[in-house]
């Protein structure tokens, strides 16, 4: 490396933060661009380590060392062309993902390991703004014509690199925009949408087409997409919602966090918040936590986005519960590196303020007279062993208020649809989760259609939805032209 005893000479910083009492008032992004010279101090900390385990880490296989290196060495573009040599969207991973590459990462055995999340970001916008993000426009084309179904992280790295093998994409979206989850479930405050739309720009320039307020298996069948294209590639995702099957949970005020999250982006960036991220109308009309006692259900990343949405709503009170035990603060014994590590992890929205309560069992949704949400009746999850068996006990019963109850408990498959059902009908079939069954090359038993991402595998990161992108993107040029230049994984990756 550039700098052999970096590690030992500078601590980890990462990006800046925007002040809470200034950030909670707007939805601009929280974290800043660091500096040049952050990002090259930053890099030089990364250490001649022999074997880099945070090749593993990463679900597509960065090529880490080398781009920080180049980094250092202040060769900016260099560090560019590595960086995407993998990944077709650092924008949105330097933003947003969870970076378990740092977590891998060699120099972390027992010091604070390298700021990569921070270092990738600092790249690809140096990259912008000097002008090396052009379109790449393929100089032959192959005749043969793609489609796929959904524009979320998946969707759009399979159509970047078909795109670059010379096929011609045309990528379909039920919803008004373009994004998936990355436009209606991430906030601005984390992902501004002017990202997507810088990068979907250059997507269009390199020739894809895009068709937004367009739901395949309602408004265009399945039949006449596979009539007009020599393959498809299903990217749905993974959007109907785990809810909370308790007393009262038919009252007025508890939604599923996505609503309440994608009308929040909608309203963002001017769209009508009437219709949700699924292209459908919204009749329950505006949720608002202004003024309310919001309780969100579950402790993941998407929980902490309604306690952050919350915030800047202006709510009375926030908090969040979680079923799980509060874990340690440091990396559980149970989680070694370089495993991806059960710790106590306090996100941006946190620091804003809400309580945190952990090992909660919801008992019931309480409402009034007229059906609406007034309070939670919860208790303390403890257990006690009883002839050699762990017995699960709930104690300190009480009940607080709540009249905005958001879940926040995650996803259980991609939507059974009318898309699904003409993939069904046609001899296609689910795994046992409810997603789209596919075998090792992405494909499902139906001649020409391919799956990938939250689609295929289930509710995940989306730096692995991208991942998955990729190597079904391969797989569907290897089954049109018997060969392919489109690169694959060179490394395996632990599967969070």
């Amino acid at each position: 490396m550039g700098k052999p005893t970096g590690f030992l000479e500078i601590d980890r910083k990462t990006a800046l933060k925007r002040p809470i009492s200034e950030r909670v008032n707007d939805y601009k992004e929280i974290e800043l661009i660091a500096t040049a010279q952050e990002t090259e101090a930053q890099a030089s900390r990364c250490m001649d380590c022999g074997t880099p385990f945070c090749h593993n880490g990463c679900p597509l296989g960065n090529i880490i060392p080398e781009f920080n290196d180049a980094v250092y060495e202040q060769n900016w573009k260099y560090a560019y062309e590595i960086l995407v040599s993998t990944n077709n969207f650092p924008e949105f991973t330097g933003r947003i993902c969870p970076a378990p590459c740092e977590s891998s990462c060699v120099l972390g055995i027992n010091k604070p390991a390298v700021a990569i999340e921070m270092i990738e970001k600092s790249i690809i916008e140096k990259a912008y703004s000097e002008g090396w993000v052009i379109p790449q426009v393929p100089t032959k084309r192959t005749g043969k014509s793609i489609a796929v179904v959904g524009s979320g992280p998946a969707g759009l790295a399979a159509a970047s690199q078909l795109n670059k093998a010379g096929h011609t994409v045309t990528v379909y979206e039920r919803a008004d925009k373009i994004g998936g989850l990355l436009r209606f479930g991430i906030p601005d405050f984390k992902l501004d949408k002017s990202t997507i739309d810088r990068r979907i720009s250059v997507m269009e320039q390199e020739g894809i087409q895009f068709r937004p307020n367009t739901a395949i298996g309602q408004d265009i069948k399945l039949s006449k997409l596979q009539l007009d294209f020599d393959a498809i590639l299903l990217t749905t995702g993974s959007t109907t919602p785990r809810l909370i099957d308790a007393p009262g949970n038919d009252a007025r005020g508890i939604f599923p966090a996505m609503e309440f999250l994608s009308q929040q982006n909608k309203r963002v960036s001017g769209s009508d918040i009437l219709s949700n991220h699924k292209g459908e109308v919204y009749t329950v009309g505006e949720i608002s936590a202004k003024g309310k006692h919001v309780v969100v259900i579950g402790g993941g990343d998407t929980g902490s986005d309604c306690v952050g949405t919350s915030n800047r709503h202006k709510a009375k009170s926030i908090t969040q519960i979680e079923v799980m035990p509060k874990p340690p603060v440091g990396r559980a014994e149970n989680t070694p590196w370089p495993n991806w590590p059960t710790m106590l992890r306090t996100s941006t929205s946190h620091e804003e303020g809400a309580e945190r309560l952990w090992s909660i069992a919801l008992r019931e949704f309480v409402k009034n007279e007229n059906g609406e949400l007034t309070a939670l009746i919860i208790g303390d999850i403890s257990y006690k062993s009883s002839n050699g068996k762990l017995e699960q006990e709930i104690t300190n019963i009480r009940k607080i208020p709540c009249d905005l109850a958001l879940i926040a408990a995650g996803f259980i498959h991609t939507d059974h649809d009318q898309l699904v059902d003409e993939l069904i009908t046609q001899g296609g079939e689910l795994d046992e989760r409810g997603n789209i069954l596919a075998d090792s090359t992405y494909k499902t038993v139906i001649d020409k259609v391919f799956t990938a991402g939250d689609a295929r595998r289930g509710q995940s990161l989306v730096v692995w939805a991208i991942s998955e992108g990729r190597e079904a993107a391969r797989q569907v040029d290897l089954s049109l032209m018997g060969k392919t230049s489109l690169p694959g994984k060179s490394v395996s990756s632990f599967d969070l």
